[in-house]
């Protein structure tokens, strides 16, 4: 028990204020779209095939200016954001009018708190960090119930500890991780999993990963360059023929030469905001390359896909998202006491020599 509970104590020192960055980025973030303040952020969302095949053409028309993609207005957000790359982009009406642009990321908050939890301002870095500290947090909450154990007859729940003093933080520490245990072990396994796609191997089968890389791998399109003029209309045409009943949610150019224009849609039965019932385009000539239905992906990809809906509360409405602030903020709260009770609230040695006998 003793190399447990200092384990748990030194770990958490190191991890404990990144953890708490993502529990309160991560209760802001659950509530992004209530608070994105621009002109026509509240209009109702418009899925008419024709107004979204002229919203396209529109915006991606000129080759100069048109965007890498754009992701349509949905239920809680009634605009669409165009992004440029680099930081840049904007916010349309639903007829491709903008009424916000910015050239970089930090002019926009629901854009640089995304990035600091999802990377720490540091890419593929900061990705790899977080995901490291998704999974040593799953081992605070395992060790710290072990650890809890011990004193369970003294359990007082409390939302704030009595006091600063380091005695006073660490029974608050205890008794509150341990109701909010269940909620935190939902946010740090979807996250670091989101993070690390190997662990779906635990809790989904030792097959998972390797399922879940082919089924969503796209298909292999010839490496040719994208076309000034290409007919955007159609390709939106053409996915709601072949998915009628899916909504259009958003349209990417080719990344790394793939030579693929990207559709995705989302159908009534999925949860993920964006879909992965996906089609794609040839970037030379716009002719449809694949379609693929969400529903016929495997149950174990479509465990897969479940993942970030339940991390990012993007399903059960207000009523999940609150759970799920609670949860971010109880992970802030347990993250911020730990580091200051570990580096500014540790016991003193004595300066006293030690007694002779």
């Amino acid at each position: 028990m003793a190399l447990l509970d200092t384990l748990h104590r030194w770990t958490g020192g190191f991890l404990g204020l990144v953890l708490a960055i993502l529990g309160l980025t991560g209760a802001i973030l659950v509530h992004r779209d209530a608070w994105i303040m621009v002109p026509h952020a509240g209009d109702a969302q418009i899925q008419d095939t024709r107004l979204l095949a002229e919203t396209t053409e529109r915006l991606m028309a000129n080759p100069a200016t048109r965007p890498q993609s754009i992701t349509f207005a949905n239920a809680n957000l009634g605009v669409d954001r165009l992004d440029f790359g680099k930081g840049a982009g904007a916010y349309t009406d639903q007829v491709g009018t903008i009424v916000s642009q910015w050239q970089s990321q930090w002019a926009r908050p629901e854009l640089w708190l995304f990035d600091l939890h999802h990377h720490l301002f540091s890419g593929d870095t900061g990705e790899t960090i977080i995901g490291i500290a998704g999974v040593a947090g799953l081992f605070f909450v395992i060790t710290g119930t072990i650890l809890w154990w011990r004193t369970r007859k003294t359990f007082a729940f409390r939302l704030l500890p009595k006091r600063l003093s380091r005695p006073a933080i660490v029974r608050h520490h205890r008794d509150l991780g341990i109701v909010a245990a269940p909620l935190l072990v939902l946010s740090l396994l979807t996250g670091a999993t989101l993070v690390f796609r190997p662990l779906t191997a635990v809790f989904i089968g030792p097959a998972a990963p390797a399922t879940i890389d082919a089924a969503l791998k796209p298909p292999t399109g010839a490496k040719v360059a994208l076309a000034d003029h290409l007919d955007w209309r159609g390709m939106i045409i053409a996915a709601r023929t072949h998915f009628p009943d899916a909504e259009l949610r958003s349209l990417s150019l080719p990344r790394n030469g793939s030579g693929v224009v990207t559709l995705r849609m989302k159908r009534p039965a999925e949860w993920l905001p964006n879909g992965r019932t996906t089609l794609w385009f040839a970037a030379d000539d716009g002719h449809l390359l694949a379609a693929r239905d969400a529903a016929s992906l495997s149950r174990v990809v479509a465990a897969y896909n479940i993942l970030y809906p339940l991390h990012a509360a993007k399903v059960g409405g207000l009523g999940y998202r609150l759970v799920m602030t609670l949860s971010g903020l109880v992970l802030g709260l347990l993250g911020t006491l730990s580091v200051w009770s570990f580096w500014f609230k540790r016991p003193r040695r004595s300066s006293m020599p030690p007694p002779r006998r």
